[in-house]
């Protein structure tokens, strides 16, 4: 697996970030969430310090990500995948 060095913007600074070459465009899409969210806070919040603005979009991510997971999100593909498979097999007799 190849590794390269990504050039990001995220507020107006650049970062340079080893990432797999199979990765590339996850990386551009989550530095670009990363970018837009930080970017809203400061703008909107009129929070003051990258560092601040950087942790509180952190935490909303963080936030986000495990409601997600408490809404059995991950549970809802579970089900959803064993049903189609039910189907499959069904399908296939």
């Amino acid at each position: 697996m190849s590794v390269n060095q990504e050039k990001v913007e995220i507020l107006d600074k650049s970062y340079t970030i080893a990432c797999p070459e199979d990765e590339r465009h996850a990386l551009l899409d989550s530095a670009k969430m990363l970018d837009e969210r930080m970017r809203h806070i400061r703008d909107n919040d009129k929070v003051m310090g990258t560092e601040r603005v950087a942790i509180i979009a952190a935490l909303n991510i963080a936030h986000e990500l495990l409601t997600q997971q408490q809404a059995g999100v991950g549970e809802d593909v579970e089900k959803r995948l064993q049903q189609l498979t039910l189907r499959i097999e069904n399908e296939l007799k």
